[in-house]
């Protein structure tokens, strides 16, 4: 993972947001407060134009520095938890490398970790765990077993898809929908499906460089 494939990271999952901007608002406002597209854009947004000046910096150093400008840019709780995830991202790196795949799996787990100590919540309290912590598992599990990028590509985008549908059925007892109790049931959670479209984003960024 170096710091070119996270600027461009950050331009892909900009752009995908932009591109479901009709699919998280109707979710959001089945069962949100109806700001969290508006809050992804303007997150996404800042990371994506940080592009130029982290573009000579390691990649950890990169990491850090979009944490820290996403602390006071996402509005809400996305803010502090998505700080957390790419702050601890960094520090991973920097302490253990992050050049093979399941080194790189190891930092992204522990930006995992980093939002559930953040939000006191595990998966099936906070709808973008649902995603996120089996998407992880998976990525320790393949790059563990020496599986090719685009394995695990695919693999990842597949297991996001499971995760958001896992939010059908559950009622959050944290997050924009904890206060409906029953009444979220059948609705997907549009937080689920934010993490869900950035993980696709990344993920067809490496098969788009693993063709090239």
């Amino acid at each position: 993972m170096n710091t070119a494939f996270i600027l461009n990271a950050c331009l892909h999952i900009h752009a995908a947001i932009v591109a479901h901007e009709a699919d998280i608002e109707s979710l959001d406002r089945a069962i949100g407060d109806g700001d969290h597209y508006i809050n992804m854009k303007r997150g996404s947004e800042v990371a994506a134009g940080m592009y130029n000046t982290l573009l000579p910096l390691p990649a950890d150093e990169a990491l850090n520095k979009i944490g820290m400008k996403l602390l006071s840019t996402i509005g809400g709780a996305s803010g502090p938890l998505f700080a957390s995830f790419f702050m601890s991202m960094a520090k991973t790196a920097q302490q253990n490398g992050a050049n093979t795949p399941l080194e790189i799996a190891a930092a992204f787990a522990a930006g995992v970790q980093a939002i559930m100590q953040r939000g006191k919540a595990s998966v099936g309290e906070k709808t973008m765990l649902d995603v996120l912590v089996p998407v992880s598992t998976t990525f320790t599990t393949l790059a563990a077993q020496g599986k090719s990028s685009q394995e695990i590509a695919a693999a990842l985008k597949q297991t996001a898809d499971i995760g958001l549908e896992s939010t059908r059925n559950l009622i959050a007892t944290k997050g924009r929908a904890a206060g409906l109790g029953e009444r979220a049931i059948g609705h997907l959670d549009a937080g689920a499906k934010s993490c869900q479209v950035m993980i696709h984003a990344v993920c067809d960024l490496m098969l788009k460089e693993a063709d090239a």
